[in-house]
């Protein structure tokens, strides 16, 4: 095979090489993933989905969209398939805190923020001491509700019954 060839053949792979580069820092720009190294994903779309992260003390169970490791801070991302609002939802922020929350137990490193995610904004939450504590308040009042036979549905909508994976066995469905 003539010189000129293989120096063909080596730049076209090179090429190559930098338009999939280029095309992969797009895609994980538009998913909304801050720089750093993946290490969690739970949309079946990436293959067999991760195990959740689980804490018994607390009896908390829960699936980030994305973890990533950035410069070793573990960062939960969670991402929103509707628009976003002026400032994200209170529960939207409290899953969130969910999550840190179940990494900081599950691993040991305390998240210094998460991502929410929205199909048109992002915002970064950070994970603050009083975060940590409205989650623990929320879980200990949902503990309590259903200690008391008191928790019941949480709003009116619909779609969002539609869509629980609870539905099923949920005697309040819309």
């Amino acid at each position: 095979m003539p010189n000129y060839l293989v120096i063909l053949i080596a730049f076209a792979i090179f090429l190559l090489g930098i338009c999939l580069f280029w095309l992969s820092g797009r895609k994980w720009k538009q998913v909304g993933l801050p720089p750093g190294r993946l290490v969690y994903s739970d949309p079946g779309l990436w293959g067999k989905p991760e195990k959740p992260f689980y804490d018994s003390g607390l009896g908390l169970t829960g699936k980030p969209d994305y973890v990533v490791n950035q410069k070793g801070q573990l960062l939960p991302v969670e991402v929103k398939s509707v628009w976003a609002p002026l400032a994200p939802y209170d529960s939207h922020i409290l899953q969130l805190g969910a999550y840190c929350l179940l990494i900081e137990k599950t691993t040991g490193k305390r998240p210094p923020y998460g991502i929410l995610k929205y199909r048109n904004r992002t915002f970064a939450i950070d994970y603050t001491k009083s975060l940590e504590d409205s989650v623990l308040e929320i879980i200990e009042k949902i503990r309590r509700q259903k200690y008391r036979g008191q928790a019941s549905r949480s709003h009116d909508e619909v779609c969002r019954c539609a869509h629980c994976g609870y539905r099923r066995v949920c005697d309040q469905r819309l």
